[in-house]
């Protein structure tokens, strides 16, 4: 399982909870799209998850900053996610992003809006917060592997199902 948050935006812990927590632990990749805020978030994350994958956002200190690149890719489940908190140029440059890394999907963050978008060849997926969503419904995002798939969905802390996603694998 994968599982991918953003905007943790918290200076005590990852105040992960219920089927958010779950994920995070369980998972065996874990990709933060950035905004932890503080070095206590990030470590919290660190200390429930088994391979935390993370950039840091615009609200990251100067410590979490020196800690995390702005930008990497990552590749899981034969899948190839390029992950950053935001890029100008809104689904278009996210797009251009992912082309540039040879992507499948681009993880992003910052707008705290749970959303998933098919663009020709690159699905661009924001977990939303599941902290602070900002007028959003609070988010999260767990993918599976299905055959020659990877499915999953945006969910809320409680499991609620906002929603789906599918990508094919590269093999």
């Amino acid at each position: 399982m994968i599982a991918i948050f953003s905007d943790t935006h918290s200076s005590n812990g990852h105040e992960l909870e219920g089927e958010a927590l779950e994920a995070a632990r369980n998972a065996e990749t874990v990709i933060h799209a950035g905004d932890f805020t503080s070095t206590a978030a990030l470590e919290a994350f660190r200390n429930e998850c088994d391979r935390l994958f993370a950039v840091h956002g615009n609200a990251d200190s100067a410590a979490v900053r020196d800690r995390l690149p702005t930008a990497r890719t990552v590749e899981a489940e034969e899948v190839r996610f390029a992950v950053t908190h935001r890029r100008e140029g809104g689904a278009t440059g996210l797009a251009m992003f992912g082309r540039s890394r040879d992507a499948d999907v681009v993880v992003s963050g910052h707008s705290h809006r749970p959303t998933v978008v098919e663009t020709d060849d690159v699905l661009l997926l924001n977990p939303g917060s599941h902290v602070q969503p900002r007028g959003n419904r609070p988010g999260f995002a767990v993918l599976e592997r299905d055959g020659d798939e990877l499915s999953g969905e945006i969910r809320e802390p409680d499991g609620t199902v906002l929603e789906t996603v599918s990508v094919a694998t590269r093999r």
